[in-house]
């Protein structure tokens, strides 16, 4: 069962969420999917959502990258959620570790999925610690950089109509790494 661990209201009105539990049993409009570039679902946080989605979220990500190509990090592509509570999927890109410019990368990769779940007209989401597992993002640098860009995305969008982003994180040390730069980026209850 995913347990909601601390949560800040934004003066924009959107609440943030630091959640201990699994991304594929969250029921929001969206949970967005840790992919690569060419939506081949079969390691980590993608392959976890693949599987308990069913085959049409892999059926539709190959749709998308014959219609449109690779995705880019600032462009996530998005597929229906198969047999998951949420209704969609945005397959965003984060970057690897060691590629350059990694902090950009991953900002973009975040700003792009709330575009995209603001365009499918979604209230709520879910986001994985992106780029943090098998691509080597070091944790809490990643959680700062995807803290700091939900922030910046609704200072720059108050008319969003999402109104909550949950950051459904899975082991204990991503949680532990998210919760010390919470609590240093000053957020918490309220």
């Amino acid at each position: 069962m995913n347990q909601v661990l601390s949560a800040h209201m934004l003066s924009s009105g959107q609440e943030i969420q630091i959640v201990q539990g699994d991304l594929t049993k969250e029921n929001v409009g969206a949970i967005v999917n840790a992919a690569n570039e060419h939506l081949q679902h079969g390691g980590g946080v993608a392959r976890a959502i693949a599987r308990a989605g069913g085959p049409v979220i892999q059926e539709q990500s190959n749709q998308w990258v014959r219609e449109h190509g690779p995705i880019s990090h600032a462009e996530p592509a998005y597929t229906h959620a198969g047999d998951l509570l949420a209704r969609y999927v945005i397959h965003a890109v984060g970057p690897v570790w060691g590629s350059g410019d990694e902090d950009s990368k991953l900002a973009a990769a975040v700003d792009g999925s709330l575009k995209v779940a603001d365009q499918l007209h979604l209230s709520s989401m879910a986001f994985p610690a992106i780029s943090t597992g098998i691509f080597g993002f070091p944790k809490e640098r990643a959680a700062r950089v995807i803290l700091k860009s939900i922030q910046d995305y609704f200072a720059a969008s108050p008319d969003s109509g999402l109104k909550q982003v949950r950051l459904t994180l899975y082991d204990q040390p991503t949680v532990d790494a998210f919760l010390k730069i919470w609590k240093s980026m000053h957020l918490g209850e309220q």
